[in-house]
């Protein structure tokens, strides 16, 4: 054993020393990589040759299929012959026994096809020929020759033949070349061999003869069809996929040279000639479980007949012939789709097939209505659940989730084809869910929670197709189905998956209730009782609160009459909701059906002026006195002790205030503060009581959150009535705010000047100084720096709140309040103000923002500059606007490159600084041409001429025409500069 020897053996024992089998890996790779490869080529044929140990000989084969690879042009001639006869010896001999590990049989087959790669034809032009196993060989010999005859073929096929890899263009050449020697000169004797000797070892050795077949599978697709569909090996092939006693795998093998046959490239009329020919009928015939085998075969083969059938047409002779072949496969297509594994068949290829099929269909005859309800049954059953993750699914854990996402992923093609049947034929459609329905609810126990949830899926995905009229004037059978469905009590009901979709369905068809107000009453049971909002699983509970609300909104007035039953009904669910027992419930609920909406609904209901006046109030005080009073509870003990805001009586507390949130939104200021004042009152003391829950817990931020939720409310509901607590409120919501708080903060004040807007100017003067100063401190330049502590989510934060400080002003601005900016109490921050409104509208990135600032420049103009500077409110402003604003953002911003004039956005934002620049001339007049025109313009080395034309153009009341100006002005002076010159 020679040095190199040992060495390999070092680098392959797991067992060895760390540091010595590291050496050993080092000194391999040194032989490998330096040297002359033929020095190194003869070394690994002496080593094949002589060694008996596996990863000698594995590392042998590596380095000589690397060496033809990379290095087979600086061979010296000599050479050649000895690698051609040494791989043919180790094909033959010691190499192709049967206790040789497959592995180094792969890698003998790599080498010798990377040797034909580069010699066939012109070098080794016997190359197959050579590797035919003769025929005269003893049965053993003969098979593990075959064997590595196959190997070969296979390995040739993965590594330069098949097109189903990505090729270089010298591969592709290569493989041309390759591909045409074959043809010309031997594939008749390959060919006749794989018959030959398929036909010997099918009893005998059925594992080579399959291998053998596999390799003709990869080869048919290229060659001339005669050589296989023919009166021998045609006969052969389906004896072998037919025959009781076949082996499986060598049946899978017959079947896949079968499909390759089908899916030889031709044209249509050749296709379904040779489709015709094959006779596949006698395959359909066979035994279920025979069938499932061949199950990729059998849904080819009609996918192809699909194909000509689609391209031929129903008129043509051939395509008749194509779809006659095409009905005589659906029973086994439905049958194997039904009750195949996903290893069996593809489902992505099946549903594809259907499809389409689906989709060749206009007026479906009789026999296709059949199939259209086989289809279906494929459908039902494809996007059925397996039973054994039931209760998994039941209480949503993790492999719950993870199968319903999987299920989710699934139905997405089987829903288009569901679709397609939908379309070409809605009654089987329906016929085919009323069947379902009523098994589903004939079922007993809770046996058939699948069957069940598919049913009523399938219905929904149906309501989907029929639209809203179709829906509301019951077509075809869902004059049947929707009152069956609205009175359906399945005996699997309390499944989560059952109950979900159950609800949902409801929803999707509640306009037909609309049409028909006779089931409302049934309507309102499959929402309120235990099918719903009394469900025992939580997440079906918190769903049906909000299908109910979206039921109350469609339904709205309808539903009076039957008020006095839906309170009594949620009674217990409403005080539920705001007890302490639901907070030991560790579910995670979506933040949109939090159970809130079950107040929502009510409010919508009792909030309606068809409610006479005196059951309104009584109404609305019965749900408004036991809420106040649990939080009037809840401030008394905190006065006696300290609760902090993990505490359940927070807790508890947030739940109250989203009640009262949520009931407030079925009520309208019209009605609150002018045609029925008492409900006003009952609001506006039920704010007073929340305010001092503000005042009591201001620290505590989720409180807070849901506090200014409910004002933005009591905003729009109340009115003026709201500003004697407004002023002390706001204040409290200023309490150590950060990005977050002042988002919410800021969101509540816009709405409150876009409602109110020079009313609360009083307000307004109280609380400016807060938000500014707090504003600019969480948006200090160093706030946004990425220190180590800093996320994403808190950069989003400070972004967001930027953009909605910027609107802030700009509503302030908009709704004559600037005057605010101006008040004693305020002026302390106007020079942080103006300078930050100056920056933005020259420099900012977002061009939506550097508009605002524009606008809102442009409105502090008109407001504070009077005709002349003796008449402005705020002295030093008008020359601040000529010399900063003018200069920075109407000029040297422009000229900037990175100003593009081809940006949607960038053009709204140079329209505004144009009519900046038309406000400030008419406002300014010759102290804006002066500095502007004279000086800035010359600055940039703007002709006199230009400058006098856009003096000209400014004077006109053409503001389309200035603008135009103004852009070839400022294209002809960025010209000019060629970026000599940064306006910054």
């Amino acid at each position: 054993m020679d040095e190199l020897e040992q060495a390999i053996l070092l680098a392959h024992d797991p067992s060895s020393d760390p540091n010595l089998r590291s050496q050993a890996l080092a000194f391999c790779t040194g032989v490998r990589t330096s040297g002359d490869p033929s020095a190194l080529v003869r070394r690994c044929l002496d080593l094949l040759l002589r060694s008996p140990h596996p990863p000698v000989l594995f590392w042998s084969l590596q380095s000589l299929h690397d060496c033809i690879v990379s290095s087979y042009p600086s061979f010296p001639p000599s050479t050649l012959p000895s690698i051609r006869s040494s791989l043919l010896s180790l094909f033959s001999g010691r190499l192709s026994s049967p206790s040789t590990p497959p592995f180094l049989k792969n890698k003998l087959a790599q080498c010798i096809a990377a040797l034909i790669r580069t010699e066939y034809p012109a070098v080794w032009p016997t190359a197959l020929i050579d590797l035919i196993p003769n025929s005269n060989l003893q049965p053993q010999a003969g098979a593990a020759l075959n064997d590595m005859f196959a190997r070969v073929l296979v390995v040739l096929d993965d590594d330069l033949l098949s097109q189903d890899y990505p090729r270089s263009a010298a591969e592709l050449a290569d493989a041309m070349r390759v591909k045409d020697a074959i043809r010309t000169q031997c594939i008749s004797q390959i060919v006749r061999h794989w018959f030959e000797a398929v036909t010997l070892y099918r009893i005998s050795e059925p594992s080579v003869a399959a291998t053998l077949l596999d390799a003709a599978r990869r080869y048919i697709t290229w060659i001339d069809i005669g050589l296989v569909v023919n009166d021998a090996f045609l006969p052969l092939l389906f004896d072998l996929v037919i025959s009781p006693i076949t082996a499986s795998g060598l049946r899978l093998a017959a079947a896949g040279c079968l499909q390759s046959i089908i899916l030889k490239r031709m044209d249509s009329r050749q296709k379904i000639s040779l489709l015709r020919s094959l006779n596949l009928s006698r395959v359909f015939s066979l035994e279920p479980e025979m069938l499932i085998k061949l199950a990729s075969l059998i849904t080819t083969y009609a996918s192809e007949t699909l194909e000509c059938y689609r391209k031929l047409g129903s008129s043509d002779p051939d395509g008749i012939s194509s779809l006659e072949l095409l009905e005589a496969s659906l029973p086994s297509v439905f049958y194997v789709t039904e009750n195949c594994q996903e290893d069996e068949v593809d489902p992505a290829y099946v549903f594809d097939f259907l499809s389409d099929y689906v989709s060749t269909m206009k007026n479906p005859s009789e026999k296709q209505l059949s199939y259209l309800g086989q289809i279906l049954q494929v459908i039902k059953s494809q996007m059925s659940y397996d039973q054994t993750y039931r209760a998994s699914l039941d209480a949503l854990d993790k492999i719950g989730k993870e199968e319903e996402d999987q299920m989710a992923e699934h139905r997405k093609e089987l829903f288009t084809i569901f679709r397609g049947i939908c379309r070409v034929a809605p009654n089987a459609t329906q016929m085919f869910i009323r069947n379902m329905l009523i098994s589903s609810l004939s079922s007993p126990g809770e046996s058939d929670v699948e069957e069940v949830e598919v049913a009523l899926t399938m219905f929904y995905r149906y309501g989907e197709t029929v639209g809203e009229e179709g829906i509301k004037n019951g077509f075809g059978l869902l004059g049947e189905l929707v009152p069956m469905l609205l009175m359906a009590r399945f005996s699997c009901h309390k499944h989560r998956l059952v109950a979900l979709v159950y609800l949902e369905t409801v929803t999707k068809y509640m306009k037909f209730v609309q049409e028909k107000t006779q089931y409302i009453p049934p309507l309102l049971g499959a929402y309120l009782d235990e099918r719903g909002v009394h469900h025992s699983n939580l997440y079906v509970s918190r769903r049906a609160s909000y299908l109910f609300m979206r039921a109350v909104k469609l339904l709205k007035a309808k539903l009076v009459p039957y008020l006095d039953t839906i309170l009594q009904s949620l009674q217990d669910t409403v005080s539920t909701f705001t007890s302490l027992g639901w907070l030991d419930k560790e579910v995670k609920l979506s933040g949109t059906e939090d159970g809130s909406q079950i107040f929502e609904a009510i409010g919508l209901l009792i909030g309606m002026e068809d409610v006479p006046v005196e059951k309104q109030s009584n109404y609305l005080a019965a749900l408004l006195n036991p809420l106040c009073q649990q939080i009037e509870l809840v401030l008394s003990n905190a006065k006696l002790q300290q609760i902090d805001e993990s505490s359940t009586k927070v807790l508890t507390l947030q739940q109250i205030i989203m009640a009262l949130n949520a009931l407030s939104k079925g009520f309208n200021e019209r009605l609150v503060m002018s045609s029925r004042p008492a409900i006003g009152v009952m609001f506006k003391q039920t704010l007073d009581l929340v305010l001092k829950v503000l005042a009591i817990f201001s620290n505590v931020k989720p409180l807070r959150s849901k506090i200014t939720s409910f004002l933005h409310r009591m905003i729009d509901i109340l009115g003026p009535s709201i500003f004697p607590c407004l002023a002390m409120a706001l204040k409290q919501l200023l309490v150590d705010n950060e990005a977050k708080d002042m988002v919410d903060f800021l969101l509540l004040i816009n709405q409150m000047i876009s409602k109110f807007k020079t009313s609360v100017g009083s307000i307004l003067e109280d609380v400016y100084p807060d938000i500014a100063s707090r504003a600019f401190l969480i948006l200090s330049q160093d706030a946004f720096q990425a220190g180590p502590g800093g996320t994403t989510e808190e950069l989003r934060e400070l972004q967001e709140l930027q953009k909605l400080l910027y609107t802030f002003l700009h509503v302030m601005a908009s709704n004559d309040l600037s005057y605010v900016f101006l008040a004693p109490n305020c002026r302390q921050h106007l020079d942080a103000v103006m300078q930050l409104l100056l920056f933005t509208s020259s420099r900012h990135k977002d061009m939506q923002l550097r508009k605002a600032c524009v606008q809102i420049f442009v409105r502090l103009i008109k407001d504070w500059c009077g005709n002349s500077s003796s008449e402005d409110k705020l002295p030093g402003f008008r020359n601040f606007v000529i010399e900063k604003f003018a200069t920075d953002c109407c000029l040297y911003s422009v000229l900037d490159k990175s100003f593009d004039f081809r940006d949607a956005n960038t053009l709204l934002l140079f329209g505004e600084i144009m009519t900046a620049q038309k406000v400030m001339y008419e406002k300014f007049r010759d102290e804006f041409v002066m500095n502007f025109v004279s000086k800035n313009l010359s600055t940039v080395h703007c002709s006199q001429d230009l400058a006098e034309q856009y003096y000209q153009k400014l004077q006109d009341n053409d503001l389309k025409a200035l603008r135009s100006f103004y852009q070839s002005l400022i294209e002809n002076l960025r010209q000019k500069q060629n970026g000599s010159l940064v306006f910054r």
